[in-house]
């Protein structure tokens, strides 16, 4: 099968396994006869799971560390984490298969290793999901990130799709005209770069705006889609894989059609997700454990699709903060801040030592809103037991390139917590 016919393939299949009005029940009957044959006649190909499994939940649950010092045994080839460094490091493939890596901004950095198959099966997949117009009006896509991959090139072999990759390591200013003059029709960006633009009054007019790597606040949202005037959309992907994608309806929608999901109650409303990744056939990722919050909804999605759709991507659970076995996540904190005050716009929380965190306002925010966010974030943490010290500092909050966006984030650990 060609590439583009893995394209084409997935992309029709992507349509139809989503379609409008298909049934909860009908949809995941067809998962789970996937999910089964997947588990019969891919999982056992890698020595990781060599034993196979009668039932996904008699599968151990890994994360990272236990991919990446393990690498050989959950892919086909046999490719050590050393050969799959050095690979990335030069050509980034060894022999057809693409090597790629995460760009490392929550810790140690995450190998993945991808046939060209799946490359083009991957692109279908995402094009159905965010641009399924485009067999129709050809399409201009900015990926704006800070590490370009494999995955992006099949776009430009459609001969229906001109795709351009901007560098964000190398600041917004080396490559703004470029980006103008290219005029995308949909842009793929952290909302912190959207922001900045809309800020700066970039000249871009797309039809389309997708907000990716990075979590979405609400602030940030407002912001970007008022200036655009265009409904600011997302897409949840990971180094494991593409989760979740935005619908014409503006809901959040897990990609079902290609993993299962566990998801673990955490507190608060708030879960977790194991990942089963079955269309994977390379390197396998079952009940793979991730490390984000999510906020579910129990309503179906007015566009009719039978996928589940979230909420909210609150944050990443490492960086909620837990005292004593209790847990405050990132949504609330972030809430109690920006209801206190209508001026702040931007701020960063940092749990500095046990006891005491550090909430960064800009310098030009005046005394009184800074009273009433520390009132605020001591309230709520009062309101559960919990008396930190709450510190605050002025300084200027710029774009920084050079890594995500986290505006609460956990710089302490304990190892009894």
């Amino acid at each position: 099968m060609t590439k583009l016919m893995h394209t084409a393939r997935a992309f029709a299949e992507t349509l139809w396994v989503t379609r409008k009005g298909r049934s909860r029940a009908s949809f995941e009957a067809w998962q789970a006869a996937k999910l089964k044959k997947w588990l019969t006649h891919d999982l056992p190909k890698v020595s990781f799971y060599a034993n196979g499994a009668t039932c996904l939940s008699s599968l151990p649950i890994i994360d990272k560390s236990n991919v990446m010092a393990q690498f050989e045994d959950f892919n086909l080839g046999r490719i050590s984490s050393a050969q799959g460094w050095a690979a990335f490091e030069d050509t980034g493939q060894i022999g057809k298969v693409s090597i790629g890596a995460s760009t490392g901004t929550s810790g140690n950095r995450t190998l993945y290793a991808v046939t060209p198959a799946e490359r083009f099966r991957w692109l279908g997949t995402i094009l159905a999901k965010t641009v399924p117009g485009f067999l129709f009006a050809a399409e201009r896509v900015a990926v704006i990130l800070p590490q370009s991959s494999d995955l992006y090139d099949g776009a430009n072999q459609t001969g229906r799709m001109a795709l351009r990759f901007f560098d964000l390591r190398s600041g917004v200013e080396t490559w703004l005209d470029r980006l103008e003059q290219f005029d995308p029709t949909t842009i793929v960006a952290p909302p912190r770069v959207l922001r900045h633009l809309a800020e700066q009054n970039a000249k871009l007019h797309p039809k389309r705006l997708y907000s990716g790597a990075e979590t979405l606040d609400p602030m940030d949202r407002k912001i970007i889609e008022a200036a655009f005037s265009v409904r600011l959309g997302q897409i949840y992907m990971a180094t494991e894989g593409l989760f979740a994608v935005t619908c014409a309806h503006g809901n959040l929608h897990l990609a079902e059609d290609a993993n299962h999901f566990e998801l673990q109650p955490v507190g608060d409303g708030l879960v977790t997700p194991l990942v089963t990744g079955f269309r994977r056939q390379f390197q396998i990722m079952a009940r793979y454990r991730m490390n984000d919050l999510l906020r579910m909804s129990d309503q179906s999605c007015s566009c009719g699709s039978p996928l589940r759709v979230v909420d909210e991507v609150v944050g990443r659970m490492d960086d909620a903060f837990l005292f004593g076995g209790r847990l405050v996540t990132p949504d609330v904190m972030r809430n109690a801040v920006l209801n206190a005050s209508r001026d702040i716009t931007d701020f960063r929380i940092r749990r500095e030592s046990e006891r005491v965190i550090s909430l960064v306002l800009r310098p030009d925010i005046s005394p009184e809103a800074r009273t009433s966010a520390r009132n605020a974030l001591s309230n709520l943490f009062g309101d559960r037991g919990l008396s930190p010290v709450i510190q605050i500092k002025t300084e200027p909050l710029c774009l920084n390139p050079s890594r995500k966006l986290r505006r609460v984030e956990n710089c302490w650990s304990s190892e009894a917590d």
